[in-house]
């Protein structure tokens, strides 16, 4: 069997068209919480901007040397809206043409870009959280303040917190879609040749 059903490929039109969420919601959020805070400050990155409380996280770190946060920091937010774009027309051509060999093509795309995405938000963080200003207000040696990449880091007083926000979570469950499609599929072609 060479081709995908027809309910994997209605299954992966759908999974494929809620990716267009990322062009509305948020990708990633990172949460502060302290004391002063007790409320949290919180800064979302999308696609192409940022939003939230960027300028009191920028007032705060400010008096440790990092950097201003700004979009053009990101030069990523130049062309990320025309990636998914073209992510979401091939994820269309895999459920018109139903090719498995084109659904796993479109998966390992989905697995690159997202171990790609991790490294550049990694490297993002190290960046800002190790090269501080040498005149700051408060300078603690030997500590940076590089946030976390996933998960929770504790960065002096502040909890940090890090994670995908329904953007991200939706490009998650959809790439985990496409996966169990094709593993579906590939275990109803083992059955058909036996």
């Amino acid at each position: 069997m060479k081709k995908l059903s027809i309910t994997s490929r209605i299954i992966i039109a759908v999974a494929t068209l809620a990716l267009c969420v990322l062009f509305v919601t948020p990708a990633w959020s990172i949460y502060l919480v302290a004391p002063q805070y007790p409320e949290g400050l919180s800064m979302q990155i999308w696609l192409n901007k940022i939003t939230g409380q960027v300028e009191i996280i920028n007032g705060l770190n400010h008096y440790i040397g990092m950097k201003h946060i700004n979009e053009s920091m990101f030069p990523e937010f130049r062309f990320m809206v025309y990636l998914l774009g073209a992510y979401i027309l091939f994820g269309l051509v895999v459920a018109i043409t139903g090719s498995r060999k084109l659904l796993m093509v479109y998966i390992i795309m989905a697995v690159v870009a997202a171990i790609a995405a991790l490294v550049d938000f990694y490297m993002w963080g190290y960046d800002y959280g190790h090269d501080l200003d040498p005149t700051a207000a408060i300078q603690v040696p030997g500590l940076s303040y590089q946030p976390p990449l996933i998960g929770h880091k504790k960065l002096l007083n502040f909890d940090s917190y890090s994670y995908p926000d329904i953007g991200g979570w939706v490009m998650v469950a959809a790439t985990a879609v496409f996966f169990l499609i094709w593993f579906i599929e590939w275990r109803k072609s083992k059955k058909i040749i036996k």
